[in-house]
């Protein structure tokens, strides 16, 4: 009996994507997985399976005997695949597990809260929830909705926006009465800046001076694995930290933080989308409703 912690159609799936397409990269790129991670995973299925399927050259890929029994195969189950769960989808009632990957400060102020209403709209639902600052490759970590945030790379995946966040420097009463406000960014390089240490696209914090925009090094002795973790830190007084707007609006109106250098904030936001594979354009119905749901009661900026 297969394991059942083998994602066999997904692998299928890949696996006929290299063929269709002629190679692990541009496969990559319709699944939305690195030219790597494509890799290991046919290696995975032929080591599952005890047998070549590709004999790999650096100019091209060329199936053996047994590759192509298995793509030909593959592209009748995954047909028979797509329209069962077209039928499935056509149900009127919304059921069974539903996998999601959101990053942790969204997944502690919006989706974590939102949980018991969803599923009391829909208590056939199962959800599987990960919470990760991390992007994590949805195919491979059989992922039905990933909740991202920043801007959106080029890649098969679809998206629905769910709004967008502008960005904001806090400091707590005691950090402040300990080292004081910066007056322009220049003083910046007097204070103790906390960051992620996840990678990203821009290294500094843009600001306006002088009548443009400038970045910000940032430069301090903490870092963390998630915004949620820099928000708990900027909260215990050991540092500044620049925050999406609807993790410290609580703390803002508490008193816990406060603003800072407001008046150099370029007014940059932080678009969030929740992504997912569609799949010749057909979802499951469960995927479908959790899409809707969000859509419907995330309160960020207007979208």
């Amino acid at each position: 009996m297969a394991r059942l912690d083998v994602n066999r159609s997904g692998e299928l799936e890949v696996f006929v994507r290299v063929i269709e397409l002629g190679g692990f990269s541009a496969a990559a790129r319709a699944c939305g997985m690195t030219p790597s991670a494509v890799s290991k995973l046919v290696s995975r299925l032929e080591q599952r399976l005890g047998a070549r399927l590709l004999n790999r050259s650096t100019r091209q890929l060329q199936l053996t005997a047994e590759g192509c029994g298995l793509y030909e195969r593959g592209v009748q189950v995954l047909a028979a695949l797509d329209e069962a769960e077209r039928c499935a989808g056509l149900q009127d009632t919304p059921r069974g597990r539903v996998r999601i990957n959101a990053n942790v400060p969204f997944g502690h102020h919006f989706l974590l809260p939102l949980v018991p209403a969803f599923l009391a709209q829909h208590p056939e639902v199962t959800l599987d929830i990960v919470l990760t600052d991390a992007v994590v490759d949805i195919l491979e970590q059989r992922t039905d909705v990933a909740v991202r945030a920043g801007p959106m790379k080029d890649s098969a995946l679809m998206a629905r926006k769910l709004g967008q966040t502008p960005m904001v420097i806090v400091a707590s009463p005691a950090y402040v009465a300990r080292c004081g406000l910066p007056a322009t960014p220049g003083d910046l390089a007097q204070h103790n800046l906390l960051d992620a240490n996840y990678a990203r696209a821009s290294t500094g914090w843009p600001l306006r001076h002088d009548g443009g925009e400038i970045s910000v090094p940032v430069l301090g002795n903490v870092q963390a694995s998630d915004g949620e973790a820099v928000r708990q830190l900027a909260l215990a007084g050991l540092g500044l930290a620049r925050l999406a707007a609807f993790q410290v609006r609580d703390d803002l109106a508490a008193g816990r933080l406060q603003a800072v250098l407001e008046e150099c904030n370029p007014g940059d936001t932080e678009a969030v989308h929740a992504v997912y594979v569609g799949q010749g354009g057909h979802l499951p119905l469960r995927v479908r409703v959790l899409l809707d749901f969000l859509v419907a009661n995330v309160k960020l900026a207007p979208r």
